[in-house]
């Protein structure tokens, strides 16, 4: 039995997550994801995945989020006619996610070509795909339930472990048996959440894997821990409402808008932030969070003992208003005094958000408070950066608002929380650990980190490069 891994995307990096396993010529690829960044380099890398996609047997989605689902679309494009396998709550994400994502390349397409005509230029760039590709891609999902084993090839069965970084985010688990009845168990991590998060359950750890593929976001970093995240946030609330101010959050619109709703329903009801409006300013966050309702099987005892069988929304309350269309949107910039905005792009890049950081940026009674990781070269980078000045809409803006960052609300698991998740396995039985979803300087702290813990080999996925197991 030959198996073997590569990567072709997310290794060296943060987006983009591509990988694959290589069993006997069966090849199964693991996420579909989008790069993320400059938009030039963006827009570059994801152009030249029309090219350099595999003939694949098995898809297996760990979960939702852009940068691990966003490319799915093009292998449908393609030709591909085989399973796409994720859990019941990922796909219901993704769908959205990959909609979304088809509307705004249609619009910007429409945008450049209306630009390219007006200077006399050609313009021949197409979207990478169309809504209907994504309602094509959504027929060849295949929904599997946590601890529910399926063979996804005629030798390796897929089980899907709790990841608890965003709902319905799984770890995928293969168990690979070659004719002679040897067995090896490849444990793919996906983006490895943290203990004690809001909503969604802690993850589990893999029975004794062969070889581990983790995510290595935050393997340089160490988070507050997360119940230190409702004081702070509540602090930031009262400061701003104390000067007037609003509270502007860059949030993805999957699972860091529904846990930042959560947390302010809990501090309302608590009475330790002030009554003040509270706006969630994203339309996919909005019916993200009517998905978020449908799959109670995802949550945490201690959602269902605060909500659920007390029959309360945990995504709603009285001073909470959503804002779907483009009138409630802009009317947010007439609400004067203290007011919390949720909006996406998590990163700043695109969005609704923008246009809010351009109403508040420049005026010290206001606050950007950043809850999650910005990749390099982003604008939301460049926030939490503190750099004095930023470009949007082809304007400088000087950044005089208060910028707080709170890592406690990171989904990712930082090196210790990682550290302990290794330690758990069987360190005898682990031949290697190979590191991928990350930055260079992450990648080799947290590579000291697993050796010094008795693991017996770390590997940095290069690009292209193949491992055999």
């Amino acid at each position: 039995m030959a198996v073997t891994l590569y990567s072709k995307g997310a290794a060296q990096e943060v987006t983009g997550s591509r990988h694959y396993l290589d069993v006997d010529g069966t090849i199964i690829q693991i996420d579909c994801g989008a790069f993320q960044g400059r938009r030039k380099e963006s827009e570059e890398k994801n152009r030249a995945i029309l090219g350099d996609m595999e003939d694949v047997d098995a898809v297996v989605l760990t979960h939702a989020h852009f940068d691990h689902s966003g490319m799915i679309p093009l292998l449908i494009k393609r030709g591909y006619k085989g399973n796409i396998y994720a859990t019941p709550a990922t796909r219901d994400l993704a769908s959205l996610i990959m909609m979304d994502s088809a509307k705004i390349q249609a619009r910007d397409i429409e945008y450049l070509k209306k630009q390219a005509a007006k200077e006399g230029k050609e313009f021949n760039k197409e979207p990478f795909y169309s809504n209907g590709d994504v309602v094509r891609s959504m027929e060849h999902f295949v929904t599997l339930s946590y601890r529910r084993p399926l063979y996804v090839a005629p030798q390796v069965e897929l089980e899907f472990y709790e990841a608890g970084h965003i709902l319905g985010s799984s770890q995928a688990v293969f168990h690979i048996q070659d004719k002679e009845g040897k067995d090896i168990t490849v444990a793919y991590t996906g983006d490895l959440g943290r203990k004690n998060k809001p909503i969604i359950r802690d993850p589990e750890v893999v029975e004794n894997p062969d070889y581990l593929i983790l995510d290595s976001t935050y393997g340089n970093r160490l988070h507050e821990e997360p119940d230190d995240a409702m004081e702070e946030l509540a602090e930031v609330i009262r400061s701003a409402a104390e000067k007037g101010g609003k509270v502007v959050i860059p949030a993805f619109a999957v699972e860091r808008t529904q846990e930042l709703v959560f947390y302010l329903h809990l501090l309302t009801d608590q009475k330790r932030i002030p009554e003040i409006p509270v706006f969630v300013d994203s339309p996919m966050a909005i019916n993200a969070t009517a998905i978020f309702r449908i799959h109670p099987e995802n949550y945490d005892e201690r959602t269902h003992d605060a909500f659920i069988q007390h029959h309360k929304n945990p995504f709603g309350f009285n001073s909470l208003r959503y804002t779907p269309t483009v009138a409630e949107s802009k009317a947010i910039n007439d609400v004067k005094g203290p007011a919390v905005i949720i909006s996406a792009d998590g990163m700043c890049e695109a969005g609704r958000i923008r246009h809010h950081l351009v109403q508040t940026i420049e005026d010290p009674k206001n606050t950007i408070l950043i809850v999650g990781f910005m990749a390099r070269h982003t604008l939301g980078r460049r926030i939490v950066d503190r750099q004095s000045q930023v470009r949007m809409f082809g304007r400088t803006f000087h950044v005089r608002a208060r910028v707080k960052a709170i890592n406690a609300f990171s989904a990712h698991a930082d090196y210790r929380e990682i550290g302990e998740y290794v330690s758990q396995l069987d360190l005898k039985k682990l031949k290697r650990v190979f590191l991928v979803h990350g930055e260079s300087e992450a990648q080799e702290h947290l590579k000291g980190v697993l050796l010094k813990q008795g693991v017996q080999d770390v590997e940095i996925v290069a690009y292209g490069s193949t491992y055999p197991l």
